[in-house]
């Protein structure tokens, strides 16, 4: 860890001698460490000037927005920048009781939260809202932040697409086709920034983030993907930690990252899948689709194959379907929708799952753009088998025990075995005793997309943090939802820096009602499907 050592001793040379200092032959994490020190102390003195949101944010009057800029690639800290999206509401409580700024990120990699201030109204954030000011942005590659792009947004949307669990010889050659020309449009786009867009860069960014909201020492929760590199920050950064939460942990281990992690993933999706077919057999009464999950499994295919021959409203394939009820994996809440478009279907009425499963015009821009940093970090991040008989051997084996996730799940991540970029060396993620404060690790016990496994590794790395469980629960992403344990724990820790001793329990939040929701008051997922 001789790059966090090497911030805290260069944080009081003088700018003109790191800025000058050459990178050539220096080891890349030093090289970079010293340029964090020089963007840091830029943005602590040019703050960020808020002031009203560009109408494409979509966001309150309430919300302000502004510009953060950071290096491109850190070991050359005077040299390309770019600029961050950021957005704040001030902390709403007597000033005498306000405890800083509060950064969110929701995960992905490839997702924004931008939207987060917007929380403050909520019943359960709004203690913490009358302490913090909210933060959220987007990070380098999403949404006005440097916008990352692989592919038209219009072919990347294209649909009805097929979804085959057991792929015939001639569709792996096209997937394989598909994931060369996709890593090769990556390449192209972004050119020599490719190789930036890196889960180490976004801890930097976080860093200096910190700076230009003035706060000394940062308070951060980082949801899914956002837990990998809060950890990489704390491993970086851990003398600038305030406070941290860890929702829904990302496994640290380096020789998990990333290709071993997804594997982990679709393993566990298929319990997740069983979950949701078992509470909709125990509905039968509402929905006829079986009363046992093997039931409703049979009737899932049946529709499946439907969609094969048959497109719902001619943009509705099996690929559409898998990625509607992906969703039912990660959260709870569309268990219910997604059973009722199910069994409308079955009962010739195919448009409430149209409406749930059809792609959005409108979208396709940020489904685009979501993916490529999505695939761009991943990809950046570590070494990924580059041969396919390594992926076609350990995808084949694992769809012969989990089908629902698996292959589309390794189509999504394929480019990574064709890509123009260099890949990085994972950081050895872990701090020594003392050198963190109290930390906070939430986790649902049955979740798919960060198997609960990956949450007592980063307990182990992080000595003196807690981890809070939500027994026999599967939500992805559990701070500040319907758990009010879980909410207890988080607002105590935020507020009074109070924690647990070492680790606690909470019963599982209820179960669904079996009752349609309509698709808007559904989670505003910061989640993409398939997305650790």
């Amino acid at each position: 860890m001789r790059a966090a050592t090497l911030y805290g001793t260069l944080g009081s040379l003088v700018l003109s001698t790191l800025a000058a200092a050459p990178a050539d032959g220096v080891d890349p994490l030093t090289a970079a460490a010293r340029g964090t020190v020089v963007a840091a102390q830029h943005a602590a003195a040019a703050r960020i000037a808020f002031g009203r949101c560009p109408k494409a944010e979509m966001l309150p009057d309430a919300i302000q927005c502004g510009t953060l800029r950071v290096p491109l690639d850190y070991a050359k800290p005077m040299g390309r920048q770019i600029a961050l999206t950021v957005s704040r509401v001030r902390a709403t409580g007597k000033p005498a009781a306000r405890q800083g700024s509060l950064v969110y990120n929701p995960g992905g990699p490839g997702a924004s939260s931008m939207y987060f201030p917007m929380v403050a109204n909520l019943p359960e954030w709004k203690r913490i809202a009358g302490a913090y000011d909210l933060v959220g942005y987007a990070p380098r590659g999403v949404g006005r932040s440097a916008p990352l792009s692989c592919q038209d947004p219009k072919d990347f949307t294209k649909a009805p697409t097929q979804s085959p669990t057991d792929p015939s010889p001639s569709y792996k050659l096209e997937r394989i086709a598909q994931a060369k020309a996709y890593a090769a449009g990556c390449g192209r786009n972004a050119g020599a920034a490719l190789r930036h867009y890196t889960s180490l860069n976004n801890a930097r960014d976080l860093d200096v983030l910190r700076a230009a909201l003035g706060e000394r020492k940062l308070t951060f929760i980082g949801a899914s993907y956002g837990t990998y590199f809060g950890a990489l920050y704390a491993t970086l950064f851990p003398s600038h930690v305030r406070r941290m939460v860890f929702d829904s942990a990302v496994d640290p281990d380096p020789r998990q990252i990333w290709y071993r992690n997804n594997l982990d993933q679709s393993l566990a999706f298929e319990s997740r899948w069983e979950d949701f077919r078992a509470w909709v057999a125990r509905h039968d009464g509402v929905y006829h689709l079986g009363t046992t999950a093997e039931q409703v499994l049979e009737n899932f295919e049946k529709v499946r194959a439907r969609l094969a021959e048959e497109p719902a409203g001619g943009t509705v394939g099996p690929a559409q379907l898998q990625g509607a009820f992906l969703k039912a994996g990660y959260y709870d809440d569309y268990w219910a929708m997604r059973a009722t478009a199910l069994s409308a279907y079955l009962k010739g009425d195919p448009k409430p799952l149209i409406a749930q499963a059809a792609p959005q015009p409108e979208a396709a821009w940020d489904d685009e753009n979501g993916n490529a940093v999505y695939t761009a970090v991943e990809c950046n991040d570590a070494p990924w088998p580059t041969d396919w008989a390594t992926w076609d051997r350990d995808n084949s084996a694992l769809a012969e025990i989990a089908p629902f996730e698996t292959w589309d799940n390794a189509w999504m991540n394929l480019p990574c075995a064709y890509w123009p970029a260099p890949r990085q060396k994972p950081l050895d993620v872990g701090t020594r005793r003392g050198a963190l404060p109290p930390t906070l690790i939430l986790a649902a016990e049955r979740d798919a997309a960060t198997p609960y496994p990956g949450a007592l590794e980063l307990q182990r790395r992080l000595p003196g943090s807690v981890l809070v469980t939500e027994k026999d629960a599967g939500t992805h992403g559990i701070g500040g939802g319907p758990n009010k344990c879980v909410n207890g724990y988080l607002l105590d820790y935020l507020l009074n820096g109070r924690t647990p001793v070492r680790r606690a329990a909470c019963a599982p939040h209820p179960e669904p009602n079996p009752v349609s929701l309509d698709e808007r008051s559904a989670p505003r997922a910061g989640q993409r499907p398939s997305a650790l």
